[in-house]
C-alpha cells in the first residue's frame, strides 16, 4: 500500500479551517487506498519511507519545508511543493523574472536596486508608473512587507526599512480593485477559481490594522461564471513557474487581466475550492500518478 506524507507544523494545525481541510484530505486519501502520515518537521526523517509528499506548511528557501521538499526529491518521492517552485515564488524578483520572459500582463514593474534609492530614481518612478505605488521586499508572503507610497517621503520610510533584508526592491504600478481573482493550477490545468474581496480598510487581502488582523473574503466561483481571459491568464502564468501546485492572484481592471502574483502552496482552507469538490483527489491523483 502506497503512503501519502502530509508535511504539517503546529502553525498549520492551530486553525481550526485548516485542520479540518488536513483531515479532509487524510479522508480522500486514505478512501483511494493510500496510508495517510502526517509529518512534522521533527519527523522529517520519515519522508523517504513515503511515495508521496504533499507540504501544507509555509514554504521559504529558510524554512525546514523546503528541506522537506529537497529530501524527497533526492530520493524521487514526488512532491508538492517542488524545490524549484518554492525558490521561485518565494524570490518575487524571480517570480516577476519568469513571468516577464514568458509575456505574461503584469502592473508596471520595477526591480530597484539598493544603490538607484536616490531622491533622483524615485521622482523618476513616481513619473513613469503614476501615484500611489506599492512596494514589496521580494521574500514577502501573506502580504507582510508589501506597503503603498504616495509621495517620495513615504516611499524612502518604506523602502529603508525593505532594504535592510534585501539589496533590490520591487515597485510596482497600483491597480484599483476591490477583489483579486484566485486561479488555482495543477500540472497545468485549472483547479480552481474564487474572489478574494479585499477588506475596505486595506489595498490586501490580508493586514494589520490598528493591532487586529483583518483578512479577505473569500467567494469560490464555478468555472462557467469565470471570465474566459481570467482563466487564459491563470494558466498562463502558472505555466511560466513550473507545473506544480499555484495559486494565481488576478486583477481585472476594466477588462485588462494583469497577474500580481503566483503563490506556491496555495490556500485551500477557507471554501477556495467549495464550486470544486474533486480537488484533493486531483491532488492525491497527481501525486501518485507520478
Amino acid at each position: 500500500m502506497s503512503r501519502l506524507g502530509i508535511f504539517v507544523d503546529r502553525k498549520t494545525l492551530s486553525n481550526a479551517e485548516q485542520l479540518t481541510a488536513l483531515i479532509h484530505c487524510r479522508d480522500v486519501a486514505e478512501k483511494k487506498g493510500h496510508d495517510v502520515d502526517f509529518i512534522f518537521p521533527v519527523d522529517i526523517a520519515k519522508i523517504p519511507k513515503m511515495d508521496a509528499l504533499f507540504i501544507r506548511a509555509r514554504t521559504d528557501p529558510m524554512n525546514v519545508t523546503y528541506v522537506a521538499a529537497r529530501m524527497a526529491g533526492f530520493h524521487g518521492i514526488p512532491v508538492i511543493d517542488d524545490p524549484q517552485s518554492i525558490q521561485i515564488c518565494s524570490d518575487k524578483i524571480n517570480m516577476y523574472s519568469h513571468l516577464i520572459r514568458n509575456g505574461i500582463s503584469l502592473p508596471k514593474t520595477v526591480f530597484l536596486p539598493r544603490q538607484d534609492l536616490t531622491v533622483e530614481g524615485v521622482t523618476r518612478l513616481f513619473d513613469e508608473l503614476g501615484s500611489p505605488l506599492i512596494l514589496k521586499e521580494p521574500s514577502t508572503s501573506f502580504s507582510l512587507r508589501v506597503e503603498k507610497v504616495t509621495d517620495i517621503a513615504g516611499f524612502f520610510r518604506v523602502a529603508r526599512r525593505f532594504i535592510r533584508l534585501s539589496d533590490w526592491i520591487v515597485v510596482q504600478q497600483f491597480v484599483e480593485s476591490r477583489y483579486d481573482w484566485r486561479v488555482g493550477v495543477l500540472d497545468g490545468k485549472l483547479l480552481y477559481v474564487c474572489k478574494y474581496t479585499i477588506p475596505s480598510v486595506t489595498f490586501k487581502i490580508q493586514a494589520s490594522v490598528n493591532g487586529h488582523v483583518v483578512y479577505c473574503g473569500v467567494e469560490s466561483v464555478p468555472e462557467r461564471d469565470v471570465p474566459p481571459h481570467i482563466i487564459r491568464t491563470g494558466l498562463a502564468a502558472a505555466n511560466a513557474i513550473g507545473r506544480g501546485l499555484y495559486g494565481v492572484d488576478i486583477k481585472n481592471n476594466n477588462g485588462d487581466a494583469c497577474v500580481i502574483e503566483v503563490n506556491d502552496n496555495p490556500s485551500l482552507e477557507s471554501g477556495e475550492d467549495e464550486h470544486y469538490p474533486q480537488v484533493y483527489e486531483q491532488i492525491v491523483d497527481h501525486l501518485f500518478a507520478k
